[in-house]
């Protein structure tokens, strides 16, 4: 009985295509995945493990040289693990600071849309001034009694 899961199955459970899974065994990102009596590759579920940390990395910006590196040392074992950490020290530093610079972007964006809907609300008031002042004339009427 074959145990595993196949690269169409891994495919499906992690988004990343046939051929992605097969470029990043080649490149060594992936260590040679075992192979099934008829030469198929069968993924372990310590595999399906390590392809989500991989993901995670392409995902934060991590550099395709900086992961096949990072491979490179969790391969030589735990005599590298304070290299491993320092590495992903370092990415975790420049991802907060990549934060900081959205967060940044984003306070000016959500101000600029701020100054845009101030500006419309002026223009469409200014495009119904008879339907403004209707408006408060009645907001006025409702409030003071004595005009009606």
């Amino acid at each position: 009985m074959e145990t595993g899961l196949t690269i169409k199955q891994v495919s499906q459970q992690t988004g990343l295509s046939i051929d992605t899974l097969r470029y990043y065994e080649r490149i060594g990102l992936l260590e040679p995945v075992g192979r099934a009596q008829n030469g198929h590759r069968r993924y372990t579920q310590h595999d399906i493990a390590w392809i989500d940390l991989l993901i995670r990395l392409r995902n934060t910006g991590m550099p395709r040289a900086q992961m096949v590196r990072f491979a490179q040392l969790r391969r030589q074992g735990s005599a590298t693990a304070t290299e491993r950490r320092i590495m992903l020290e370092q990415h975790q530093y420049s991802l907060e600071q990549h934060m900081q610079e959205l967060e940044q972007h984003m306070a000016a964006l959500q101000q600029k849309i701020a100054r845009i809907k101030e500006l419309e609300a002026l223009r469409d008031a200014a495009s119904h001034p008879t339907h403004a002042f209707r408006q408060s004339e009645t907001a006025v009427s409702v409030s003071n009694p004595e005009t009606k």
